[in-house]
């Protein structure tokens, strides 16, 4: 499995925390940014890289920032990411479970590291269920706005 990880100034600490915590669970892990805690970056500019990563089809994305909205918002820009948001264990079970979601933004300002630790991994280890009925809802998801996925879900 391979983990995007992706945080702006504001969520930086906790990625890297998240990182290591990972790495010890010898995952697979891409890190594409920030480098550092830098005030002046914008959360968009990683979610996008994530997301741009995760357009493929190969992965799984943690975005890190202070409230994860904004992170929400630019990743499910990107077509073939379904990105939700992440603030207990069973909001994102229900997230992958039933909307089959592949990247997932964290609100550093709003979670203990112990918590965060327990909503990856529940975001990790739970699977698309791929009921009929998700099926259906996430084939039009990808039809909103007239346009698919481009292609690579056999729909278009």
């Amino acid at each position: 499995m391979k983990i995007i990880l992706g945080a702006d100034h504001g969520g930086f600490e906790l990625k890297e925390e998240i990182k290591r915590y990972l790495v010890t669970k010898k995952i697979n892990v891409t890190d594409v940014g920030a480098a550092g805690s830098d005030p002046a970056d914008d959360f968009v500019d990683y979610a996008e890289l994530v997301a741009n990563e995760l357009g493929g089809g190969e992965g799984m994305g943690l975005l890190f920032c202070r409230n994860g909205f904004g992170m929400v918002i630019a990743a499910n820009r990107v077509p073939g990411v379904r990105c939700g948001f992440g603030m207990d264990e069973k909001m994102v079970k229900a997230g992958r479970n039933d909307d089959d979601i592949n990247c997932l933004a964290i609100p550093a300002d709003y979670l203990q590291i112990d918590k965060v630790k327990k909503i990856i991994d529940t975001f990790l280890e739970t699977k698309f269920s791929g009921e009929e009925r998700f099926k259906r809802r996430l084939y039009k998801l990808e039809m909103v706005g007239g346009s698919c996925c481009g292609g690579g879900c056999g729909n278009c």
